[in-house]
C-alpha cells in the first residue's frame, strides 16, 4: 500500500496528437489520420507499454463522433481495442480544437451540444473500459482563444483581442458544462484541464509594453483557470472541484517576446526575460494549490533528452518546494507534422519514418534512455503489468528523489 498514492498507475504519462481543427484553408485536419495512430493503435500503445507509461492523452475527435442526430464513436473503436490489451489508461480529450460544421461556438447551443456529446462519450467509453475515468474537456482553452479567436488560424476564424476574449469565455463556459455532464454519467470520474505555461517579456526597446507583457503572463495565463475553479466569473459555476486536476503545458516557445499583432516571438536561448521553469511551475501551484501535472512537454530532435532531463531537474525543484506533482506527460508518444509546413517535429518519444506508403515508428534511442534514467531515480516501474494499479505510483518515492537530488532552478535549462 502506497504512503502517499499518486492520482496515476504510473509517474510518466504520454499522449497522441489529435487535432481536428478548421485550418486556414477551410479543410478539416484530423491529425489522428496523418500520423497513422488509427491505423497503428495497437503498435503505438505497446510501445508505451514496453516504456512503462501506463497513461495515454487520447482524443475523441467531436466533429467526427457527433453526427447532429446521435452519435458514433467507431473512430475511436481501435483506441479503445488497444488499451484493453495493453492495460492503458486513457485521459479522453474531448475538444481538441475542432467542434461540429455549421456550430457557433459564441452560442448556448454551442455549450447544450457540447454537454450533450460529453455526457454520451463517457457513457460509450465507461461500457468499455472498467477502471478509473479521466476527460480533459477542452483541451488548451487559452491556446485555443488565441489561435481561433485573435490569430485566426482555425475555427472560427475571429481575429480581435475582444474575439479572443468572447471565444475563450464560451469555451470556459461549454467546458464547464461538459465536466457536469460527464460527472452524471461518472460521478467518479477526473478531470485534467490543460493549459500552457507562458513568461511574456516587452521588447528591450518598448518599455511602453512593458505592462501588456505582464498582464498576459500574470493575469491572461490564468483567466480559463481561475473560470473553471469559480475565481472569476462565478456564475457560471467553475469550481475547485472542476478544475480538479491542473495540467501545465510546457515548451520552449511559451517564454516570448511581446507583439503586438499575431503570435510573439520565442525568447532566444540566454536571453535575460528567461525564467525557470520552477518559477513558472510555483506561479501556478500557489494560485490553485490543486494536484499539478505537466500535461505536455517535448524537446525538439536530438535535444529531447537534455530536455527531459532540465525538465525533470526543474520538476524535481519544484516539488523540494512543495508542489503536488503527479507526472509528467511525454508528449507525443509519436512524432507529429508542423501544422504550418507540414514537416516532421522531431519530437516524440518515436519519430515516424514513410516506408512504403506507410509510417513506421522509430524510438528515439537517447531519449528513451533518459527516461529509464528517470524511471530508476524515482524508484517507477519500466515496463506496464498485467494490473497497473496494483502498485500506484508512491508519491514519497518521488519526494525522496527530489530531496536526495537537490536540483538549483536555473534559467539555462533551454
Amino acid at each position: 500500500m502506497a504512503q502517499r498514492p499518486g492520482i496515476f498507475p504510473t509517474f510518466f504519462l504520454s499522449g497522441f496528437e489529435c487535432s481536428t481543427f478548421l485550418w486556414k484553408d477551410r479543410r478539416r485536419r484530423d491529425l489522428v489520420e496523418e500520423t497513422g495512430h488509427r491505423a497503428h493503435a495497437l503498435e503505438d500503445y505497446r510501445i508505451l507499454q514496453q516504456l512503462g507509461i501506463a497513461v495515454a492523452r487520447e482524443g475523441i475527435p467531436w466533429p467526427l463522433a457527433d453526427r447532429g442526430a446521435g452519435y458514433g464513436f467507431d473512430c475511436i473503436a481501435p483506441m479503445i481495442d488497444a488499451m484493453k490489451q495493453t492495460k492503458i489508461t486513457p485521459v479522453w480529450d474531448l475538444c481538441h480544437y475542432g467542434y461540429p460544421d455549421g456550430l457557433d461556438p459564441l452560442s448556448d447551443a454551442f455549450t447544450s451540444r457540447f454537454a450533450n456529446y460529453c455526457r454520451a462519450a463517457a457513457e460509450h467509453v465507461s461500457r468499455h473500459l472498467p477502471g478509473p475515468a479521466f476527460f480533459t474537456p477542452i483541451n488548451e482553452i487559452t491556446f485555443f482563444a488565441f489561435c481561433g479567436g485573435e490569430w485566426g488560424w482555425v475555427a472560427p476564424y475571429l481575429t480581435t483581442r475582444a474575439d479572443r476574449e468572447r471565444f475563450r469565455l464560451a469555451l470556459c463556459k461549454a467546458a464547464i458544462a461538459g465536466v457536469k455532464a460527464i460527472r452524471e454519467v461518472r460521478p467518479d470520474a477526473r478531470m485534467m484541464h490543460v493549459d500552457p505555461l507562458v513568461q511574456v517579456v516587452a521588447p528591450p526597446d518598448r518599455p511602453d509594453q512593458v505592462e501588456a507583457a505582464r498582464h498576459e503572463t500574470h493575469v491572461d495565463t490564468f483567466l480559463a483557470w481561475d473560470i473553471l475553479c469559480g475565481k472569476e466569473h462565478p456564475q457560471l459555476g467553475g469550481s475547485p472541484e472542476v478544475l480538479d486536476i491542473v495540467g501545465v503545458n510546457n515548451y520552449s516557445f511559451g517564454q516570448m517576446e511581446y507583439r503586438e499583432r499575431g503570435p510573439h516571438q520565442a525568447l532566444e536561448p540566454g536571453h535575460p526575460g528567461i525564467e525557470p521553469l520552477c518559477v513558472l511551475l510555483q506561479r501556478v501551484w500557489e494560485r490553485y494549490r490543486r494536484p499539478m501535472v505537466i500535461g505536455e512537454t517535448s524537446g525538439m530532435g536530438h535535444g529531447r533528452p537534455e530536455w527531459l532531463r532540465d525538465v525533470m531537474n526543474e520538476a524535481m525543484a519544484a516539488v523540494n518546494q512543495g508542489m503536488d506533482l503527479h507526472g509528467i506527460c511525454l508528449f507525443p508518444a509519436v512524432d507529429m507534422p508542423d501544422w504550418h509546413t507540414g514537416q516532421w517535429l522531431h519530437n516524440g518519444i518515436c519519430d515516424l519514418v514513410e516506408c512504403g506508403g506507410d509510417l513506421r515508428r522509430q524510438p528515439f534511442g537517447p531519449y528513451v534512455d533518459e527516461l529509464r534514467r528517470w524511471q530508476k531515480e524515482l524508484n517507477r516501474v519500466t515496463a506496464v503489468d498485467a494490473d497497473p494499479y496494483s502498485d500506484p505510483v508512491e508519491l514519497q518515492d518521488v519526494i525522496d528523489a527530489a530531496r536526495r537530488l537537490q536540483p538549483r532552478p536555473d534559467a539555462d535549462w533551454h
